[in-house]
C-alpha cells in the first residue's frame, strides 16, 4: 500500500495493523483552523475503501489548492466522510484546544454507520470519546486517513472563509484564510473586530480592550 501516499509521505500501515486485529472501520480524524483569528474550526472524519483509495494523498498543507480540490472530489466520491466545526463561540467559551476535540467528536458522530475505531491527528484523544481510538502525533504525514480527512477539513474551512470574505471585505479571509497575516492585523486595527473574530485570541482581545478603554 505505500505506492498509494508517495514514498515518503503517508501510507496505510496504521490502518492494515487494526484491520489485522479485526476492526473493519477506520476513520482518520484531523482538523484545521487552529491559528486562525476568526473564522470556524473545522474537523474532518474519513473512512477510506482499501483497494480504492485515491492516489496522491498527502498533509493538506503539503498541497496545492488545486490539488487539494481534486482530492477532496475524489475522496467524497470513494470515501465515507464527515465534516463538522465548532463556532467561535464554541472557541471562545472552551479554548481552541477543547473546541478544535469538539468539532472532532461531532464529525466522528456524523458517520453511519459508526466506525470501529479512529486514528486521530495529534498527542491528545478527545475526553469522552466512546470509540478505540489511537493519537497519531503528524498523523496527516504518517496514515492516508489522517490526511484525507485533513483534505477534506481544509477544503471546506477555506470555503467558509471564502464565503465570509465576501460579507467581510477587506480582512483578506479568501487568501489568508482568517490567519494572523500582516494584511489581516492591518484589516484588524483599522476596520475593527467583526462577529467573526476570535475575542479569546490575543491579538483580537487586544484591540477590543484598547476599544473599550
Amino acid at each position: 500500500m505505500r505506492s498509494t501516499g508517495g514514498m515518503d509521505g503517508p501510507d496505510f500501515s496504521l490502518e492494515e495493523a487494526l484491520f489485522a486485529q479485526g476492526v473493519a472501520r477506520i476513520a482518520g480524524v484531523d482538523e484545521v483552523g487552529r491559528g486562525p483569528l476568526a473564522g470556524p474550526v473545522t474537523a474532518a472524519a474519513v473512512i477510506l475503501t482499501p483497494g480504492d483509495i485515491p492516489e496522491g494523498l498527502n498533509d493538506s498543507k503539503k498541497l496545492t489548492a488545486a490539488m487539494r480540490g481534486r482530492l477532496a472530489t475524489l475522496i467524497g466520491a470513494r470515501a465515507q466522510v464527515a465534516v463538522a466545526h465548532a463556532s467561535v463561540e464554541e472557541i471562545d467559551a472552551l479554548n481552541i484546544l477543547r473546541a478544535s476535540h469538539l468539532a472532532m467528536t461531532r464529525a466522528i458522530a456524523a458517520l453511519t454507520p459508526a466506525p470501529d475505531a479512529v486514528l486521530i491527528d495529534g498527542n491528545l484523544i478527545p475526553v469522552g470519546l466512546a470509540l478505540p481510538a489511537q493519537a497519531v502525533v503528524k498523523g496527516d504525514a504518517r496514515s492516508l486517513s489522517i490526511a484525507a480527512a485533513s483534505i477534506m477539513a481544509k477544503v471546506t474551512r477555506d470555503a467558509i472563509m471564502v464565503d465570509l470574505a465576501q460579507q467581510h471585505p477587506g480582512y483578506g479571509w479568501d487568501r489568508n484564510a482568517g490567519y494572523p497575516s500582516p494584511a489581516h492585523l492591518s484589516a484588524l486595527r483599522n476596520l475593527g473586530v467583526t462577529p467573526h473574530h476570535r475575542r479569546s485570541f490575543r491579538p483580537v482581545h487586544h484591540i477590543l480592550y484598547q476599544e473599550n478603554h
